[in-house]
């Protein structure tokens, strides 16, 4: 489709004023964070590091963090088992529901936090609590699982549909079993189709805030749950700047990661 010089220039305005409002705040709480003042005054009188060896120190912050990644590396792990069981199983063979199962784990990403944190307060309160678990880090990676799964399932389901089962077929017709077969031409096939999925589902974890305040239990507190908890302290001001822009750079790598493992996929390259 041919577009005129004058539709070429509006959508290019119109997508670097989409950028800008969506980059320009997080350009700001980088630059923030480097802001001498307590208070964040504009443009900053300076620049200084001096806030973010502050935050360094900052015992709350740290432990908050290894929440954030112990939670995520636990909701990660059983994404990555279950989305991979169940994008094998749609993929892969026919039965009846097929399609109900791809709507129901594709569904919790969808729902609103809220929803999806209420619900499952409501659901370990009524079947964890009489057993004696109460809410922990344990019930937070199972709540960050629940949506973790779609990314999981989503980036390993459209791999195996680019892939024809004719490899299994062929490696077991060779006499290879079925842990060989995976092993050895399944796994190389889906591997960068895992890899990318596991980090976006690590990057959702770690920022969520919503689903996390409804299952995380008194003292369990999540580096985003730290964040927003911290910021009308005006003495913690510059130290939330730093950490938030922390936290953007933390997620970005993991996001950026992923893109890079998944760009075969759009250019339809074959292991």
């Amino acid at each position: 489709m041919q577009l005129s010089r004058r539709a070429r220039v509006a959508l290019r305005v119109a997508a670097g004023l989409g950028f800008a409002v969506i980059y320009v705040p997080l350009l700001l709480v980088l630059v923030n964070s480097l802001n001498p003042d307590r208070s964040a005054s504009w443009p900053p009188p300076g620049l200084t590091l001096h806030w973010w060896s502050v935050a360094w120190t900052n015992s709350g912050a740290r432990a908050a963090l290894w929440v954030s990644v112990k939670a995520g590396l636990g909701a990660t792990a059983v994404a990555l088992v279950l989305g991979t069981l169940i994008a094998f199983a749609v993929a892969r063979h026919r039965f009846f529901g097929r399609d109900a199962l791809s709507f129901v784990v594709v569904l919790p990403i969808a729902l609103p936090g809220i929803v999806t944190g209420i619900a499952l307060n409501s659901a370990f309160q009524a079947v964890l609590q009489p057993l004696g678990i109460g809410l922990g880090l344990f019930t937070v990676v199972v709540g960050h699982a629940t949506f973790c799964v779609v990314v999981v399932f989503n980036n390993v389901a459209a791999r195996l549909r680019r892939t024809s089962g004719s490899y299994e077929d062929a490696a077991a017709d060779l006499g290879a079993h079925t842990f060989r077969a995976f092993a050895d031409v399944t796994f190389p096939l889906v591997r960068s189709a895992l890899f990318a999925g596991g980090l976006l589902a690590f990057a959702l974890s770690f920022d969520e805030i919503v689903v996390t305040t409804f299952t995380a239990g008194p003292g369990i507190e999540t580096l985003p749950v730290w964040i927003f908890g911290n910021m009308t302290r005006p003495q913690q001001a510059p130290v939330v700047n730093v950490v938030a822009a922390v936290l953007v750079l933390l997620s970005v790598i993991p996001v950026h990661a992923a893109q890079r493992l998944s760009a075969d996929t759009a250019t339809g390259s074959r292991v």
